[in-house]
């Protein structure tokens, strides 16, 4: 079951979870064998082989497992960490030594035979809570019901996690479907592509890539130019994909109406090789607004790549009575009245934190590393004043 992008739901009926970084994995338990597959059901076993302790935590019992491994880089998951032991199958024991993983246990699909997939979402939840599954590497990450979902989404922030997922709690598990039953609000936007090309790279990156060239699948399953990322590269990932991107190479763009200055000089790839990027916002012409990259992705398909849409912010109630940004316009604080009472709101890209006192807005500020003398006065316009910001 897949997570549907959105804004924080409000309201009774929800859990929330924190939403980690890294490869989703189903994994099948039984006979004191384990079998783990990936988001696109590839055997990804071999690659993992701290997921073996899970037929002894088990102690003997069946089960149909969902959750996420990851990596961990000071406590705080790390995708760029995770990339080491992606590629790799079966990894060497100083890699695994090197860049242990855990297998973050959030659903529980079948259990002794029994299929749990029509069984509400707390029902499910209940039933792994009582597993007790925590191991060297595994965990059943905490889930929070019924309480405000903007606290655990700062909770989130502060951590340095990569948002959180809402789960209605009455909701049946859809394998392979995407749900607003699960609702992900990132705090980070990031967006899977396929690479078409690259540049080589000058100064210190002379002889290898200096940037990839992207594309996605728009909303009529056609493939569209998406910009190119030149930041965000370690050197092994260099290394890697010059290799890789060696074997797709052909003469032409694979994709029509690519400027001539991204053109001129590029190496043509077929789109085959899976990226992901985080990104400010998309430009009018449809470019990634300063990408960064992220890695590799083994465990999606070409064809699954498309733009992900944007999630529409809730409409703003009360009235707009003055408003201040930082000089990048990354965090906003406006001034609002909702008939006789007065109150501030927090803006953070899709996140939105209504009801504050001023004392709080600095305080959530001082913890994002944000003064608010920092902040500068911007003109509220009609639209925001009538309460449709």
């Amino acid at each position: 079951m897949l997570a549907a992008a959105g804004t924080l739901p409000a309201g009774p009926g929800w859990a929330f979870e924190f939403k980690y970084d890294g490869v989703r994995a189903i994994t099948t338990v039984g006979g004191g064998r384990v079998e783990a597959r990936s988001r696109n059901r590839n055997d990804i076993t071999a690659g993992y082989p701290e997921l073996g302790e899970l037929p002894d935590l088990l102690r003997g019992r069946e089960a149909v497992l969902d959750g996420e491994i990851v990596a961990l880089e000071n406590e705080r998951p790390s995708f760029a960490l995770l990339q080491q032991r992606m590629h790799v199958s079966p990894p060497s024991p100083a890699l695994v030594s090197a860049v242990p993983v855990l297998y973050y246990i959030f659903d529980l699909l079948a259990l002794d035979g029994e299929d749990l997939t029509s069984r509400p979402y707390v029902t499910r939840r209940d039933r792994l809570s009582e597993l007790g599954l925590v191991g060297e590497h595994v965990r059943v990450p905490a889930c929070f019901a019924e309480v405000d979902g903007r606290t655990v989404l700062r909770a989130a922030e502060l951590a340095g996690l990569e948002g959180v997922v809402a789960k209605r709690l009455d909701s049946p598990y859809r394998p392979g479907k995407r749900s607003a039953d699960w609702t992900k609000v990132p705090l980070v936007k990031t967006q899977e592509v396929l690479v078409i090309g690259w540049k080589p790279g000058a100064g210190r990156r002379n002889g290898t890539i200096g940037s990839l060239l992207l594309a996605v699948h728009d909303e009529r399953d056609k493939l569209v130019f998406a910009g190119h990322v030149g930041t965000g590269f370690t050197d092994s990932a260099l290394r890697h994909l010059q290799t890789e991107l060696a074997a797709l190479a052909r003469t032409t763009p694979p994709v029509e109406g690519v400027p001539r200055e991204y053109a001129r000089h590029a190496h043509w790839v077929e789109p085959a090789l899976i990226g992901e990027v985080a990104f400010r916002n998309w430009t009018p012409d449809n470019r990634l607004r300063h990408p960064s990259w992220r890695g590799l992705r083994t465990d999606r398909s070409p064809g699954s790549i498309r733009r992900a849409p944007e999630p529409v912010p809730p409409p703003s109630q009360g009235r707009v009575i003055g408003a201040m940004q930082t000089p990048d316009g990354r965090w906003r604080v406006e001034a609002v009245r909702r008939g006789r009472q007065d109150f501030f709101r927090l803006i953070h890209g899709d996140n939105i934190v209504d009801g504050l006192v001023i004392a709080t807005v600095e305080r959530l500020l001082e913890e994002a590393g944000v003064h608010l003398a920092d902040l500068v006065d911007v003109r509220v316009t009609g639209r925001e004043k009538h309460g449709v910001a």
